[in-house]
């Protein structure tokens, strides 16, 4: 593996939708290229399935994730901190770059409310990638 350029934490409450697609397609566009966390400040039990259902139709199996603690140490670990809204809960260090991504929450709805989100998110994604490389020079 070679050394990544950046590392990024995706958060959202419960690290079961939201936070778990962008990392997957963070990880799937980029590769080892960049380190990629995603955690919850109430993390639920499993993914949602509906989230798993709208990833597989984009052939990225998401089935064997599990939600994660949002820790102060995960954060510190990271060069961007992406927040999909924890509000108040989510932990602030200075020399991090945040970015707060307004995104309808997916949690108890189906996958045809699932892909707009799941949609919105790749392009968000692509976009990061981007800056990511620009600001690595490449």
């Amino acid at each position: 593996m070679s050394n990544p350029i950046a590392s990024v934490m995706f958060v959202c409450i419960h690290n079961a939708g939201r936070s778990q697609m962008a990392a997957a397609y963070l990880q799937h566009l980029a590769g080892d290229r960049v380190e990629v966390r995603s955690s919850g400040t109430a993390p639920a039990d499993t993914v949602n399935p509906a989230v798993v259902e709208a990833m597989l139709e984009e052939g990225i199996d998401i089935s064997g994730n599990t939600p994660k603690i949002l820790t102060d140490e995960a954060v510190l670990a990271s060069d961007y901190v992406i927040t999909m809204g924890c509000g108040d809960k989510c932990p602030f260090y200075p020399g991090k770059t945040y970015l707060d991504w307004k995104l309808a929450d997916p949690a108890g709805q189906g996958v045809d409310f699932v892909r707009p989100i799941r949609d919105e998110i790749r392009g968000m994604v692509e976009d990061l990638i981007s800056k990511i490389d620009a600001k690595a020079g490449n």
